[in-house]
């Protein structure tokens, strides 16, 4: 609510820190000072910004400025002369047609009715207070069975997940050897490409050789030479047996995985675990 300012005129635009029930007026702080000395007896309350309207024992409605005399049965209000009166409107007459009696014939009413729930909240306070109590209790478990929960699901799904990973690591695998073991093998390819220069440098030798052989002096160099042009003849042969055979493996690899299996297995994950609560009475 908007704050309420002093009474005094000349200190109308500072906050109001205290309303006297006596006096029916606002004070600021300064102004409370001279009010205490004067008036050692009057009622003070302290303003609070965030409570309700402050009870001043007169008729809040607009335009209304009597004391609130009466007590509405009908609507449990308190109600001042204008409210109760026969002619209506313009803010009168809101309570002609209750049953409206004066305050004090009230009083005993709800003196009783005072004592009633004074029991009550007495114990509603010690009910409440084992109430929150369990409450905190409750909430604590939850809270420990929450992160409990959330751990459990984490573990099984990185299982899951380490799996699949497993599985993925040992199809690669399979792949690599499978075509390079029984396929096309990239160091044949390597080996091949090799061959042209291989054989171009054993035939050069070869003539070279020929050409010395009747040369005594290098006899062991050359009977070495034609062991390596031998080596150089069976290495060539290896490498174009394995041409061949990739030549004539006519064998294709397939990775299997139709939409049917795929959707299953999705179907499978989507609907993994399940949540479900127990109430204990």
């Amino acid at each position: 609510m908007d704050s309420k300012k002093c009474s005094l005129k000349k200190h109308s635009q500072i906050d109001a820190i205290y309303f006297c029930q006596d006096c029916k007026v606002n004070f600021c702080n300064k102004c409370e000072n001279y009010h205490s000395e004067i008036f050692e007896n009057h009622h003070l309350y302290k303003l609070d910004q965030n409570q309700k309207e402050f009870f001043t024992g007169y008729c809040n409605e607009e335009n209304h400025f009597n004391k609130l005399a009466y007590f509405c049965k009908t609507h449990n209000q308190l109600c001042c002369a204008a409210c109760i009166s026969k002619i209506k409107g313009k803010g009168n007459g809101q309570h002609t047609d209750c049953e409206v009696v004066f305050i004090e014939n009230i009083k005993n009413e709800k003196k009783k009715s005072l004592k009633d729930n004074i029991q009550k909240l007495e114990k509603f306070s010690n009910v409440l207070e084992e109430t929150i109590n369990q409450l905190k209790i409750t909430f604590n478990k939850m809270k420990d069975d929450k992160e409990e929960i959330k751990l459990k699901i984490q573990k099984i799904f990185t299982k899951i997940r380490n799996k699949i990973n497993e599985r993925e690591d040992e199809l690669l695998i399979q792949v690599d050897e499978q075509i390079d073991n029984d396929f096309y093998n990239e160091k044949v390819i390597k080996e091949s490409e090799k061959l042209p220069n291989k054989i171009k440098l054993s035939l050069e030798k070869g003539k070279i050789i020929d050409d010395e052989w009747e040369n005594e002096n290098k006899l062991s160099s050359i009977i070495n030479d034609c062991i390596n042009i031998e080596n150089d003849i069976q290495n060539i042969n290896d490498i174009n047996e394995k041409i061949k055979k990739c030549k004539s493996n006519k064998s294709n690899i397939n990775f299997s995985s139709v939409d049917d299996e795929n959707n299953k297995l999705f179907k499978i994950i989507n609907e993994f675990g399940n949540l479900f609560f127990t109430q204990n009475f």
